[in-house]
């Protein structure tokens, strides 16, 4: 199962269970320099749901930003991403795909975070 969020919009109604873990995983997940989730950043472009050939669980890829290639939260955003899907039941291996295609801009924002910044 594949989503592009980029493409379909955040507010998916189908999400299956797994999915909306993962997104509470990302709501609790902030960017250092801006008090908003990275969920409500629009940081998270997309994922991909397998069966895990060899466990348990199914193997995700997500993919994902950052604010600016040289974010200093280059190192750590990703990671706790990771860590955070990984901890999920159902998970057998999580990775993160970073990728800066298309660049993040301020068009990604949630409503949420647009007012939580002042952007409404």
């Amino acid at each position: 199962m594949e989503r592009d969020f980029l493409r379909d919009g955040r507010e998916a109604d189908d999400l299956s269970e797994l999915e909306d873990g993962m997104v509470q995983v990302m709501r609790t997940i902030y960017d250092p320099e801006i008090p908003v989730p990275i969920w409500d950043l629009g940081l998270i472009y997309g994922w991909t749901i397998e069966d895990a050939p060899e466990a348990d669980g199914k193997d995700v890829t997500v993919k994902m930003t950052l604010t600016a290639p040289n974010c200093p939260a280059a190192e750590t955003l990703p990671a706790e991403v990771e860590q955070g899907v990984n901890a999920l039941e159902g998970v057998a291996h999580a990775k993160i795909d970073l990728v800066f295609v298309p660049s993040y801009s301020m068009e990604m924002l949630s409503d949420e975070a647009r007012l939580t910044l002042g952007f409404m």
